[in-house]
């Protein structure tokens, strides 16, 4: 099955101007043409051509659809199979009908992500690469899209492999020094396999310094929005959102469940979360949301807590700071619009030098420093050169720092003095690892689960 003609729907889903059914295999320009009608046959038709006609039922002759079909011919396709592309018009129907005709006529359904593990197997792209297109895909912001542009053009896989490269360089040295020592080959000392070990490692930590803040533009930044009830949390997240997402109201305790968005705050995607004020209350659904958000809270990787300008300072605001101690908190004191009653020295106290912002939401300022605020937290020091290789995938970051473990072990038996052929055992396992990054060593079962997270048709 794995090198048969498959076809899926590569549009997504809905109405619109076109969709697109692709096919791709060794038959797909004969399953094309099986249902095309032209002014040619699409078996005579040139490579990288895109040709009008009408796709027709074989058996009934009959007419189904209007459509403009591409022709790509192997090896100069994303898949390096032979692909077609049929264009037709978008509505949910049509687009069916078309992929329904292709089944019939001798296509298999596609697997989610088959095209580009296709991409995988043959060569075209190696497995960081594929992991790339999808978080392209998947993209919420341009700094995201540029960090997976980068990946799809193979950036991270140039440094994976020029690591890789010294690494079997030095393996080979001590493999010949060892089987062959008549041979006048570089004899590989304890000193020279250290400056190599060395080079490794700094290159590794240079990778891993890019991995908070690559995994952060890649997921999202989880984000909670706490404070008493009434203090303006649903302001701040409809202000945020620059929408009205949430019900405010002068009423405590209108929001009684997390709401979630997703929002774009200076190339920093949140996944921001408004919670239910917490407080004790006697409301059996208001306790159930207060529940839910002293849950989502522990989750948290960025708190906005909110605190009230014309109210007093109060036993219930002093406990949130105590539930947020130790984590990445900004404080926001809101409706700057009141007269201050708030004993502002000791919030900035109780703060203990964590950013602070102050907003009046109902006349809309202040927002602007929360969002530089946000941003400088995380990535002061910009995340704007463009020459820098940023790694965001969490399995990618896994596998580096069990590489830069193995490479340190290596380091540590050279300062011991260990034989060099013992010492090869952890050069080894470090090039191994690398290798699963790009996919030269990995197992099929993972391989399945990393396309089974792309949709049809990619």
């Amino acid at each position: 099955m794995e090198f048969d003609t498959i076809a899926a729907v590569s549009t997504a889903l809905g109405e619109g101007a076109i969709g697109i059914v692709r096919l791709s295999g060794d038959e797909a320009i004969q399953i094309a043409d099986k249902i095309y009608i032209g002014k040619k046959s699409l078996q005579e038709v040139p490579s990288h051509t895109i040709v009008y006609g009408h796709l027709i039922d074989p058996k009934t002759q009959e007419r189904v659809e209007e459509a403009m079909v591409s022709v790509l011919r192997a090896p100069k396709t994303f898949t390096r199979e032979d692909v077609i592309e049929i264009n037709c018009h978008g509505g949910i129907m049509s687009v069916n009908r078309v992929l329904q005709l292709v089944l019939k006529n001798g296509a298999r359904l596609a697997e989610p992500g088959e095209f580009t593990k296709r991409a995988f197997l043959n060569g075209r792209i190696d497995l960081s690469q594929a992991e790339g297109v999808m978080d392209l895909i998947r993209a919420k912001t341009d700094k995201a899209m540029n960090i997976a542009l980068n990946q799809v053009e193979g950036r991270l896989s140039k440094k994976i492999q020029t690591l890789r490269q010294a690494l079997l360089e030095t393996v080979a040295n001590v493999e010949v020094n060892i089987d062959y020592p008549e041979y006048d080959a570089e004899t590989m000392t304890h000193d020279l396999l250290k400056t190599k070990a060395s080079f490794v490692i700094s290159e590794i930590e240079k990778l891993l310094q890019t991995a908070e803040q690559g995994k952060i533009v890649r997921e999202g930044l989880s984000t909670v929005i706490i404070g008493r009830p009434n203090v303006g949390k649903s302001s701040l997240l409809n202000s945020l959102v620059h929408e009205n997402k949430a019900i405010v109201t002068d009423i405590p305790g209108t929001t009684r469940d997390v709401i979630e968005e997703y929002v774009n705050v200076r190339g920093v995607p949140l996944r921001l979360v408004d919670t239910a004020g917490i407080r004790e209350t006697e409301d059996i659904v208001e306790r159930i949301g207060v529940e839910r958000s002293r849950q989502v809270l522990k989750e948290a990787e960025l708190i906005l807590l909110v605190l009230n300008n014309g109210d007093d300072l109060t036993d219930e605001d002093v406990a949130l700071f105590k539930a947020v101690e130790k984590m990445n908190v900004i404080v926001i004191v809101n409706k700057t619009d009141q007269e201050r009653k708030i004993d502002i020295e000791r919030v900035k106290h109780l703060n203990e030098g964590r950013p602070l912002v102050t907003t009046s939401l109902i006349e809309d300022s202040g927002v602007e420093d929360l969002e530089q605020a946000i941003a400088s937290l995380f990535f002061s020091g910009g995340l704007e050169a463009e020459d820098v290789t940023y790694v965001s995938n969490s399995r990618h970051i896994a596998l580096l720092e069990q590489s830069k473990s193995t490479i340190e072990d290596a380091m540590a038996a050279i300062d011991m003095g260990v034989p060099i052929d013992l010492v090869q055992i952890d050069v080894t396992r470090t090039w191994e690892l690398l290798g699963e990054i790009i996919g030269d060593s990995v197992q099929d079962s993972l391989l399945d689960q990393l396309f089974s997270q792309f949709c049809l048709g990619k």
